[in-house]
């Protein structure tokens, strides 16, 4: 598999891992949680990078309508996991939405950003 399409599948780990602060403190619909399936879609090659990118805009709307800013924050650290397929940088930002998710909502931020450095599949910049 590319660099690409692992960063993809990182950043979809990433935003999978905090998904439940959106839908349990506020997130009202299913574009984030389907922003995560159109990244790894993507990376296995059964989805075009155009609908990858249409799940993006969309978990970026649930963003703008989450009902708490950590609902808000986890909706964006998916909608750029989806982001991904149209441009790898987008990657580290599903990563940093992630961490500013639980920071929102208190939950333990340290633990996480070690993960997803063990994780990375390469440098973050």
């Amino acid at each position: 598999m590319n660099d690409h399409r692992n960063w993809a599948i990182w950043a979809a780990d990433c935003a999978e891992r905090i998904l439940r602060l959106y839908e349990e403190r506020g997130g009202a619909d299913a574009g984030p949680r389907k922003a995560i399936e159109a990244a790894r879609k993507w990376a296995a090659g059964t989805m075009t990078m155009a609908d990858a990118r249409a799940a993006a805009f969309a978990a970026h709307a649930s963003a703008r309508r989450a009902e708490t800013t950590a609902a808000a924050a986890a909706a964006r650290s998916a909608g750029h996991a989806a982001a991904t397929a149209h441009v790898k940088s987008h990657a580290p930002h599903a990563a940093a939405y992630a961490l500013k998710a639980l920071a929102l909502s208190g939950g333990a931020v340290q633990p996480e950003q070690e993960w997803q450095m063990r994780n990375a599949p390469g440098p973050l910049k």
